[in-house]
């Protein structure tokens, strides 16, 4: 059985493999298997991993072609980053999925 497992130890660093694990394999074996990661193995518990962007234990079996990501811990909150980069900007930072005020934009009539 093939998985997909992502991980980014550092910012811009992001490493990718496909593993062949066997049948019923959980997330901690898979990564186990994965040589690329031995280097963060003493660090598993305290690491956030996800299967398809949802937290999953350790425990968790693997399908056929499910993808792993490991979740390093956040260095700023995201609020604050928000912050400062309004601060840097000088300007209101607006949603581009923002409606337009005054209604939904749409023209009537034929």
């Amino acid at each position: 059985m093939r998985v997909e497992v992502v991980w980014s130890p550092a910012a811009g660093d992001v490493r990718q493999a496909w593993l062949d694990v066997a049948e019923g394999c959980t997330v901690e074996q898979a990564l186990r298997a994965w040589p690329e990661f031995t280097e963060a193995l003493h660090q598993l518990d305290a690491l956030k991993i996800g299967v398809w962007g949802r937290l999953r234990p350790l425990d968790t079996p693997l399908r056929e072609r499910d993808r792993i990501e490991v979740y390093r811990p956040l260095t700023v909150d995201p609020k604050e980053a928000r912050r400062l980069r309004y601060q840097a900007r000088g300007e209101r930072i607006v949603s581009r999925h923002r409606p337009l005020a005054g209604g939904s934009g749409k023209t009537g009539g034929n």
